[in-house]
């Protein structure tokens, strides 16, 4: 597997990164063991966790894992906290959200420490410090953000300047969801931030398995992550999805093979972070041929996704 720098920095990740988030719940143990060994033995070496995925089962099973695999790069996150308040970066939380993580990952650092969203209630100075001194302590060697708008990600940068090694925008990108172009992208080239493209696939959408119904094995039926497909599933998805359909029965390759190809070619993005609830979809997406497409597919895929775009961000004012 290709493997990429993230950013400006001399961190390199895989091209894709196996996410976790299902492991706990809809993927147990023994599934979850399957899934990393398909990927790691695919040479794959970048997994992704969080504090809250699972309520901290996900990073449990992540460190009895990677007891045996110290080459692999971990990322994982701290901010998200149950209601009311959602956010909080402060130097309580994020200390001892760290602490609690590495307890469970069995690990004395992490690589890449990701704060998990904007939280508008604590001092950005705050936050920055409690990155700073985590950095310097070892135990996390890169910072990262998550779901960040613009001018976040631009605030937080220009804040930490060069003392703080913020290399990561881990943010949802794919054919389905581009608003990180209006900004984010743009941002991220500016300073040097490397883009970690989560859902890739449209949350499941883009496969094409969603094309005719919706299966009772898949997210899109399950409890926990039904509205989380949901959104992609309106009529102007639809039309997307045909379009990557016969792009991909063109090329001869499945859909999702395309979505990835077409997200990794895109400015700045250093992984695409795949997660699956079963063995056989990790082993289609380490199957997948994520080559360079066509130049006029890739413009065709690009044509028909693109978001609206406006004043300030497009428009006469900046050509």
């Amino acid at each position: 597997m290709e493997e990429r720098a993230l950013g400006n920095s001399g961190l390199f990740v895989s091209s894709v990164t196996l996410g976790t988030m299902t492991w706990g719940r809809d993927t147990d143990v023994y599934e979850a063991r399957d899934q990393f060994n398909i990927y790691y033995n695919a040479g794959g070496r970048s997994l992704d966790t969080a504090d809250v995925y699972c309520d901290g089962t996900s990073e449990e099973i992540v460190g009895e894992f990677l007891r045996e695999f110290p080459d692999v790069i971990l990322a994982t996150k701290a901010v998200a906290v149950p209601e009311p308040r959602k956010r909080d970066a402060s130097r309580r939380h994020l200390l001892n959200a760290l602490d609690n993580s590495l307890r469970r990952l069995r690990r004395n650092h992490v690589d890449i420490w990701y704060l998990h969203a904007w939280d508008p209630l604590t001092p950005l100075e705050e936050t920055l410090s409690v990155c700073q001194s985590v950095i310097a302590s070892g135990k996390a060697r890169y910072i990262g953000i998550s779901n960040y708008s613009g001018w976040q990600l631009a605030t937080l940068a220009t804040m930490a300047q060069n003392s703080i090694p913020i290399v990561a925008a881990q943010m949802e990108y794919s054919l389905l969801e581009r608003g990180i172009e209006r900004e984010v992208i743009q941002a991220s080239s500016a300073h040097g931030i490397g883009v970690t493209a989560w859902s890739p696939l449209g949350r499941g959408v883009l496969t094409g398995k969603y094309r005719n119904s919706t299966p009772a094995d898949s997210r899109g039926a399950s409890q926990h992550f039904a509205n989380f497909v949901a959104p992609y599933l309106t009529d102007n998805s639809r039309r997307i999805v045909e379009a990557l359909a016969v792009a991909s029965d063109g090329l001869g390759r499945p859909m999702l093979d395309t979505a990835l190809a077409w997200v990794l070619a895109q400015p700045q993005v250093a992984t695409a972070i795949v997660g699956a609830r079963t063995a056989a979809q990790v082993r289609a997406i380490m199957a997948a041929d994520i080559s360079v497409l066509p130049e006029g597919i890739h413009a065709a895929l690009s044509d028909v996704s693109a978001p609206p775009r406006s004043y300030p961000e497009f428009g006469w004012n900046q050509s």
